[in-house]
């Protein structure tokens, strides 16, 4: 507002296109998923927001049911297996699992639903993450494994092997 009230005061013009201009960008980090194969699959995002880190999945070319998704320490994804991925997010040392009384970990989300179709979209708030904790000097990975996480088992709540990873970057 107070550059609209020095604008019109030298008699100038601003539009709205140049106020919002002003106003920086919300940073957002993404990972394009890729299976061992190398064929994209989907993509992760991760924004700071109020409540903490928003991470938004979408997939296609996946198979049906649910898998688990999880943000992984590591920003490497290398196949065959993406095991260069590491564990979960989890600078807190927590257990896995948002049913586990000592969980979760900061990775921790909840399934991804994937449909006949071969889509799934997934969208979770990490309380009191941040891009800056994501992406640390070792980065982080999103990765979506072959089963079911049953929210509680540690380490990975028993969601199976690695299907798809993709490095989160800015």
């Amino acid at each position: 507002m107070r550059n609209v009230v020095i604008a019109a005061a030298f008699g100038l013009t601003l539009s709205a296109t140049a106020l919002a201009e002003r106003k920086p960008a919300p940073e957002v980090a993404t990972a394009t998923l890729r299976t061992a194969d190398g064929k994209e699959v989907g993509r992760a995002t991760a924004r700071e927001v109020k409540q903490g880190l928003r991470v938004t999945v979408d997939v296609r070319g996946l198979p049906e049911g649910q898998h688990g998704a999880h943000v992984h320490t590591v920003g490497q994804c290398d196949a065959p297996d993406f095991t260069t991925a590491g564990g979960h997010w989890n600078p807190l040392g927590t257990k896995h699992g948002s049913m586990n009384p000592a969980g979760p970990h900061e990775g921790d989300l909840p399934n991804l639903i994937i449909g006949k179709d071969g889509r799934g979209t997934l969208g979770a708030v990490i309380p009191k993450g941040t891009l800056a904790g994501l992406l640390d000097t070792d980065g982080a990975a999103m990765v979506v494994h072959a089963g079911r996480d049953d929210l509680m088992t540690d380490p990975s709540g028993n969601s199976g092997g690695r299907v798809a990873c993709g490095v989160f970057a800015k």
